[in-house]
Order: structure tokens, then C-alpha cells, then sequence
């Protein structure tokens, strides 16, 4: 069974025993989560969502992503010139159960 959820304002394509990463989540590792924001559940689409439905999960773990470098400068201005870094934090979810 295939759903399609939405969490920090991104949609995932998810299954049973599959792994996602998804935006920082409140919670510890090993804590439940649900996600009642189903937008289709196999061939069910909902208007907005699909009524009666959620998927179950497990925090795995948090973490960081890789460092991204943002270089921000002005043209033909030499003095404006500055590189920023930043890293996004993630939880990893594994999905447990689906209910609909």
C-alpha cells in the first residue's frame, strides 16, 4: 500500500518499512509519529486529504545535512562580497503502518 503524505511543506511517496527524511521533528529517537496529512492513499485522492487516513511512524534519528556554501556578492562592486554556510536539520522517520 502506497500513500502520498505532506510535512514541512513538502509531499513524500511512502510504503510500509520505507525510510524517509523529512524537516526537523518534535520528538526523541524511538518516539511515535503520525501523520495524519494523507493527500492519496493508493488510488484514493482526497480534496484536500483523504478523510480517515494516517500514517504511523518511528523517529529513527536526528541530524544534519551536508554544508551548503552560499556566496553572495554584488557585480562590479569589489566590497560586497561575503560566503555564508548552512546546515539543514533533518529526521529521519521510518514508516511503520498505514491506516485508511
Amino acid at each position: 500500500m502506497n500513500a502520498v503524505i505532506k510535512t514541512g511543506g513538502k509531499q513524500y511517496l511512502v510504503s510500509e518499512g520505507s525510510v524517509i527524511f523529512v524537516e526537523k521533528l518534535d520528538g526523541n529517537e524511538g518516539d511515535k509519529i503520525v501523520f495524519n496529512e494523507v493527500l492519496m492513499l493508493d488510488s484514493k485522492i482526497g480534496n484536500p486529504y483523504v478523510e480517515k487516513a494516517n500514517v504511523e511512524g518511528v523517529i529513527v534519528k536526528h541530524g544534519k545535512q551536508k554544508k551548503i556554501r552560499v556566496f553572495k556578492y554584488k557585480s562590479k562592486d569589489r566590497s560586497n562580497r561575503r560566503t555564508l554556510g548552512h546546515r539543514q536539520p533533518y529526521t529521519k522517520v521510518e514508516i511503520k503502518k498505514i491506516n485508511g
